[in-house]
C-alpha cells in the first residue's frame, strides 16, 4: 500500500500565491522526511479558489532540490491545452530535474475551462482529445514517429529529451470513457477527492470490470480530505472552516462565473458540469460530508475504520491519497496532519494482496 499526499493549491482569501506556494515546498519536504511515498498536485487553470497550480512540474523541479526519496505525480497534464509532443519533452525533462521520481496523468481537465483558454466546446472535443493521448504515448514510446490522423498530422518526428525509462500512468476524471480508456491500456486512475465512493461506484465497477476483460490489475489512488487529531471534538472543531471552503473552491468556477452553456458542455462530453452536481455539493452541510464519507474527519482510529471501510467496498486500491491543505487552511494545520497520518494511520493499514501496478508508459 502507498500514500501520498494530494493538493489542489486553492488560493483562498488571506494568502499571497507566493506564500501558498512557499508553504506547499516545506509541505513536500516533510513528507519526504516522514515517508510519505509521493506528493501530487492537480494542473488547473484560471479559477483560483479551485487552484492555482498552473505549472505542476515548475513546483516538482524546485521540490526536488529539497527532497531526496519522495515522488512527484502530476495529476493532470489537461492535453486540450498542450501540444502532446511538446508535453513529451517536458515530462522528460520534468523527469530528469526530478531525479527519475516523476509520475503523471492525463485529462481532458474540468468542463469550464476550455471558453477560457479559447478552446471551442464541441463535438470535436473528447475525439481529439482521444487523439491527442495516442499520439504522446506514441512519442513516449519511439525514438522517432510520425502520426496521420484526423487532429493532428506529424512526419517524422521525435522527442528531446528521449526518455529513458518508463512512467507509472494514471487517469482521473467523471465520464465511463475515463475508466474504459485506463482500463484497456492498464494505467491506474484516480478518484476525485471530494467524492463518496456512491458517486462513482459504476464508474469504478467499469473499471475493474475492462480490466479484467484485457487482463489487467486495477490501479486505483483514493484521495480524500483528512483532517485529524487525537480528540474527535477538536479535529471536527478544526477542520470545519478549511474542509467547507476546500468544498466550496472546488464549486466556485460554477458558483462566482458564468457557467458555460449546458447543450455546450453536453455537446463536448462534460455533461456531468451541466447537471448541478457540483453546485449542490457546495450546500452540504459540513456534519453531512463527514457522516456521508465525502471527507475523513476524527481520530486516527476514525480515519483506519474509514479507509478499511473503503477498501473494503472497493477493491483495486494501492495507493491513499490525503488532502490536507486546501480551503485555506494554515500551515500549521497541514504539518499537523501530515505528522499524524504518517504516524498513526500509515503503518496501521495493511498491506493489499495481491496490488497490480500500473502498466507503463
Amino acid at each position: 500500500m502507498r500514500f501520498s499526499l494530494y493538493t489542489e493549491m486553492q488560493l483562498h482569501g488571506g494568502k499571497t500565491p507566493e506564500q501558498l506556494y512557499a508553504e506547499v515546498l516545506e509541505q513536500i519536504e516533510n513528507a519526504d522526511r516522514l515517508g510519505y511515498d509521493c506528493y501530487a498536485s492537480i494542473e488547473h487553470f484560471f479559477f483560483p479558489k479551485f487552484s492555482v497550480s498552473a505549472h505542476p512540474t515548475a513546483l516538482f523541479a524546485a521540490a526536488a532540490q529539497r527532497t531526496k526519496s519522495i515522488n512527484f505525480r502530476t495529476m493532470l497534464h489537461v492535453l486540450p491545452y498542450h501540444n502532446p509532443m511538446v508535453l513529451a519533452s517536458e515530462i522528460a525533462v520534468t523527469d530528469i530535474l526530478t531525479g527519475g521520481r516523476y509520475e503523471w496523468g492525463v485529462g481532458r481537465g474540468h468542463g469550464w475551462i476550455p471558453e477560457k483558454a479559447g478552446v471551442p466546446l464541441d463535438e470535436h472535443a473528447r475525439p481529439k482529445y482521444e487523439e491527442a493521448v495516442d499520439l504522446l504515448f506514441t512519442a513516449l514510446s519511439n525514438e522517432r514517429f510520425s502520426h496521420s490522423g484526423t487532429y493532428f498530422e506529424v512526419g517524422d518526428s521525435h522527442v528531446v529529451p528521449f526518455p529513458t525509462r518508463s512512467f507509472r500512468v494514471f487517469l482521473g476524471g467523471t465520464s465511463d470513457r475515463t475508466y474504459e480508456l485506463a482500463a484497456e491500456h492498464g494505467w491506474g486512475v484516480a478518484v476525485p477527492p471530494l467524492l463518496p465512493y456512491k458517486a462513482l461506484e459504476q464508474q469504478l465497477d467499469l473499471y475493474r470490470e475492462r480490466c479484467a476483460e484485457h487482463g489487467n490489475e486495477p490501479d486505483i489512488v483514493w484521495i480524500h480530505a483528512c483532517h485529524l487529531d487525537p480528540d474527535r471534538e477538536t479535529a471536527l472543531r478544526e477542520a470545519r472552516d478549511w474542509v467547507t471552503k476546500f468544498i466550496y473552491g472546488n464549486s466556485s468556477p460554477l458558483l462566482e462565473y458564468e457557467k458555460p452553456a449546458a447543450d455546450d458542455l453536453n455537446k463536448a462530453g462534460y455533461g456531468f458540469y451541466a447537471a448541478g452536481i457540483m453546485e449542490q455539493l457546495a450546500e452540504v452541510p459540513f456534519e453531512q460530508l463527514v457522516e456521508e464519507d465525502y471527507v475523513w474527519v476524527g481520530t486516527p482510529d476514525d480515519v483506519v475504520e474509514r479507509i478499511e471501510e473503503t477498501r473494503q467496498i472497493c477493491p483495486g486500491i494501492s495507493e491513499i491519497g490525503i488532502t490536507v491543505n486546501a480551503g485555506g487552511a494554515p500551515h500549521w494545520m497541514a504539518i499537523k496532519n501530515q505528522e499524524l497520518f504518517a504516524s498513526e494511520v500509515m503503518p496501521r493499514v495493511p498491506e493489499v494482496v495481491p496490488v497490480g501496478a500500473a502498466k507503463a508508459a
